[in-house]
């Protein structure tokens, strides 16, 4: 049954109220708990879509322009190692979001101001900026790399996105608050946050509180960051979401990122670059304590994949590879892509990881998409509560004792076996998986190491391992039978006399990748 829908102008006379009384009560509730009444009661009213129309001008902008328009605000706070600018809305960013910043618990709302910005490197000039324009999101500066210097370290900008960063790196993958519905063929719902509240910090101050407000046509919540920048960036979530339609599928703690081609793909790429990726693998650490490194693709048809578990301790879009000669990309700098690993706070609802792979031909689409998703959805009326903490950085897998993935590749099984009268089918594959770290690095070749695999009915022969030449750690190899009709689903790790070795290597390949 739906509770009481009010009408939103209704709603919005009871929200100036609720934070007028706050400010004037004895012990008022906290911010916290003031955007989370205000995220329930518009929950209870209908979803309004926002006017999301830009002057043509802005509108025509396309990625680099909008990003070269020049930021003037003063910071906020100026007495603080963080700094808090906002953005203008253009280009594909049209959602306004409104700004308020906080201090000793009384929230002052930012106006918009066309001086603020100067659209100059954006090929406008300043009559092109209209009064009302408004946000489209903020950033975040930090002396994150020198100490007279203050750089991004976390930027949100475009529905539920944001961007974070540690020391020496720059951006590539994104979070998102939330996902709804995604890969259904209803098509996917994209909440957005509608307005911030920032909290003014201590100076010195190590962390910074950022208060958000999400709405969607069928969830609103309140979001609660606590920022805490360094070598390894760390990001506090606390999310509490209240359903205004019956949600089937939630992804929680969702993360996007980009890849296009690496070492395991299996089409050539016609590019001077030998990887183009901001993730090269997904890693889960299950809730009993089993570590999984699942290689991302770039599939040629929409692959959905789940990881089931009851209770993860993480998981996570990894950027492994931090060899520059893989990329030989000075521009875009991949190796210096962050992971983003999460780190659940208290139980979630059993569940599953959800990895998403949608073919692409063009490395500014994101095509990489994972997230949680608990078995139950939420049905209109509820609320859930999810806590997380989001790592920049390359965690290990299992501890140092357990060697991980470095590598894998897939490739005709017929290519280095010299001529021969009947060559075997392309869709007999030659599968390469290369493992280093642990105990693995101090075993001699001799001992009789060997793989544990788990391949369902795929066919599968020829397994061996063998101790790479130098540093190069060991490999595991395997002759497939690929299959047009259905994928095949390997896991493979490497154990010494029962013992295991390394995490598990789990690859999904179906032959019609060969199409």
């Amino acid at each position: 049954m739906r509770g009481i829908q009010y009408p939103r102008s209704c709603l919005l006379g009871l929200m100036a109220l609720l934070w007028a009384q706050a400010a004037l009560a004895d012990e008022p509730p906290s911010l916290a708990e003031r955007v989370d009444e205000r995220a329930r009661l518009l929950a209870a009213a209908p979803f309004e879509t926002p006017d999301g129309a830009l002057p043509e001008p802005l509108a025509r902008l396309d990625a680099r322009a909008y990003h070269a328009i020049g930021v003037r605000q003063p910071p906020w706070p100026a007495d603080s190692d963080f700094r808090v600018q906002a953005l203008p809305r253009g280009y594909i960013y049209r959602d306004r979001v409104r700004i308020h910043f906080v201090s000793g618990g009384v929230p002052r709302t930012l106006p918009f101001d066309p001086a603020l910005f100067d659209p100059r490197p954006a090929g406008l000039d300043a009559a092109q900026l209209p009064s009302d324009l408004g946000y489209a999101g903020l950033r975040v500066l930090y002396p994150l790399n020198r100490p007279d210097r203050h750089d991004e370290v976390l930027v949100f900008l475009g529905a539920s996105y944001f961007r974070l960063l540690g020391r020496d790196q720059g951006y590539g993958l994104s979070a998102r608050g939330l996902a709804i519905d995604t890969a259904l063929p209803q098509g996917e719902e994209f909440p957005a946050f509608r307005e911030f509240w920032i909290e003014r910090p201590p100076s010195p101050g190590r962390e910074l509180h950022i208060h958000a407000l999400l709405d969607s046509p069928s969830v609103s919540g309140a979001w609660h960051f606590v920022l805490r920048p360094g070598g390894g960036t760390r990001l506090e979530v606390h999310a509490r979401m209240f359903a205004r339609e019956t949600v089937t599928k939630l992804g929680l703690a969702p993360l996007t990122s980009m890849f296009m081609h690496g070492e395991n793909s299996t089409r050539p790429s016609d590019d001077v670059r030998p990887e183009v990726h901001d993730s090269d693998g997904l890693l889960v650490h299950s809730g009993h304590g089993e570590p999984i490194w699942r290689p991302l693709t770039n599939p040629r048809r929409l692959q959905v994949s789940a990881l089931r578990d009851d209770s993860p301790r993480g998981f996570g879009l990894m950027q492994r590879d931090r060899d520059f000669a893989s990329y030989l990309a000075p521009r875009q700098a991949y190796e210096r892509r962050p992971s983003l690993w999460v780190e659940p706070l208290g139980r979630w609802r059993e569940g599953a990881v959800e990895l998403v792979e949608i073919p692409s031909e063009a490395e500014d689409n994101d095509n990489i998409v994972a997230y949680w998703v608990p078995d139950q959805g939420l049905r209109a009326g509820e609320s859930l509560d999810v806590r997380y903490r989001l790592h920049v950085r390359d965690l290990p897998s299992a501890g140092a004792a357990l060697g991980h993935v470095v590598r894998t590749r897939n490739g005709w099984s017929g290519a280095d076996a010299g001529p021969r009268q009947d060559p075997p089918p392309r869709e007999s594959r030659l599968i390469a998986v290369d493992f280093a770290g642990g105990a693995l690095d101090t075993l001699h070749a001799a001992q009789p190491v060997q793989a544990h695999l788990a391949s369902g009915d795929a066919a599968v022969s020829d397994i061996r391992v063998r101790k790479l030449p130098g540093d190069a750690g060991w490999r595991a190899s395997l002759l497939l039978e690929g299959r047009h009709d259905r994928a095949s689903d390997l896991r493979l790790f490497l154990e010494l006399r029962g013992e295991r070795l390394t995490e598990t290597w789990n690859h999904v390949w179906s032959a019609s990748e060969l199409d």
